[in-house]
């Protein structure tokens, strides 16, 4: 769980900035995250800015095997507080917003798991030339040749007829 403390920079006027270093694993969320964020302070609370790398396992899309996918996070959040850092005094905030803990924290763990699965992609892929499971036996064909004979689905064999410049466009001479 990453946490920073703001309460001292809750008390500063508007514009003042801190810079964190971020080098931790996060249980939840199960990766090693480093890179830095900027914390500046705003009318409504803190804006965190910055960039945040981990590597997250994947399973490929076409192979099925398990690999390490680097995930770039670039981090633009506003938190809102919600007592009053000098009173105490609880604070009315909107539906939606990241919000500072009544300790004066800010967790950035909610705010990260939703950029993590933004930058993840749709269809992973081991490397960009899988060639994916075999699709009779289902070997892997990254790791071995499989010995199934390329038989052609007999729904589809009236298609193998099919000339290729009749799939560019070009009219078949009759």
């Amino acid at each position: 769980m990453i946490k920073i403390n703001v309460a001292q920079q809750l008390k500063h006027t508007v514009g003042v900035a801190k810079q964190y270093k971020v080098s931790e694993t996060d249980e939840a969320l199960g990766l090693n995250i480093y890179g830095e964020l900027n914390l500046v302070r705003t009318d409504k609370g803190i804006l965190v800015t910055g960039k945040l790398n981990t590597l997250k396992k994947l399973a490929c899309s076409r192979c099925l095997s398990v690999f390490d996918h680097p995930v770039s996070l670039d981090f633009l959040e506003e938190y809102v507080p919600t007592m009053d850092v000098i009173s105490g005094t609880p604070l009315s905030t909107p539906d939606g917003l990241f919000t500072i803990t009544n300790n004066h924290e800010i967790c950035l763990d909610d705010a990260l798991s939703q950029y993590e699965v933004l930058a993840l992609p749709m269809k992973p892929l081991c490397r960009p030339d899988c060639k994916g499971l075999c699709d009779h036996c289902g070997s892997n064909l990254n790791i071995e040749d499989c010995s199934c004979s390329n038989t052609i689905d007999p729904r589809w064999a009236a298609l193998a007829g099919l000339a290729l410049n009749d799939i560019q466009g070009n009219s078949r001479e009759e």
